[in-house]
């Protein structure tokens, strides 16, 4: 169903319930497990997860694993970072 290494490869799947119903045709949340080898970050005015991902891992679509280290950061409207001003954040290593 995803490309191999996809961060959403082992993904489950939505099961039928007892009337072969399904609830949503679509894959569940995958687990995130805890950040390790991370950075301590102050986010600073104009910051973005894009652009914390390019200075981070040469990559600004990696943004989401930024997210993934800072679960309190769930929404798209949070790319600008703006209501993060003065506060730390995790960067996570990439795991090889």
């Amino acid at each position: 169903m995803f490309l191999k290494g996809s961060r959403y490869e082992n993904a489950s799947l939505f099961y039928a319930d007892d009337n072969g119903e399904v609830a949503f045709d679509g894959v569940r949340a995958r687990e995130i497990g805890k950040a390790t080898g991370v950075i301590e970050h102050i986010v600073r005015e104009g910051d973005r997860l894009d652009l914390l991902a390019r200075h981070y891992y040469n990559n600004d679509r990696h943004w989401w694993r930024i997210i993934d280290a800072n679960p309190e950061i769930m929404f798209a409207t949070d790319l600008l970072l703006d209501d993060w001003l003065g506060q730390t954040i995790l960067i996570p290593k990439i795991r090889e």
